[in-house]
């Protein structure tokens, strides 16, 4: 299986608000970076939307290697949050209801079909390709303002 280094980030302009995400694949000498957004949105969304469209993107199973400064992706899914969320139906464990079901209903299948490694890293720090996500996502955010 290939191993595909992914870095993605989300931003949000005003919670719900204008927003976009960023996201750099790599593998070995290649390089691609991918951006999106939506004029109505949350940072929640586009964290998750950066981190689904990256993997969308690659063509068979892959090993990914996948860095995001989002606690919510990153914890939702080494934890077992977002598995526990829809085995009860996307209810949380205090019984309010999960939000972005959608979304992660989508990025538990493509993680069932990618074996993704997830790294946490600190945002807008020392990492180049974060912080280039980063540009990309506010970029594109304020395309809807």
């Amino acid at each position: 299986m290939k191993t595909v280094t992914i870095y993605t980030d989300g931003a949000c302009s005003g919670n719900p608000g204008p927003g976009g995400w960023g996201a750099i694949l790599q593998y070995g000498a290649h390089e691609k970076e991918l951006s999106g957004g939506e004029a109505h949105t949350t940072n929640n969304r586009m964290e998750l939307t950066g981190v689904i469209t990256a993997l969308q993107a690659l063509k068979e199973p892959c090993t990914v290697e996948l860095y995001s400064d989002s606690k919510y992706v990153i914890d939702a899914l080494q934890k077992g949050w977002a598995k526990g969320w829809r085995a009860r139906g996307w209810v949380k464990s205090d019984k309010k209801p999960a939000l972005n079901p959608d979304l992660w209903e989508v990025l538990l299948e493509l993680c069932e079909y990618h074996t993704v490694h997830l790294h946490w890293v600190k945002g807008h720090a020392d990492n180049p390709y974060n912080n280039r996500c980063d540009q990309l996502a506010v970029a594109e955010s304020k395309k809807f303002r």
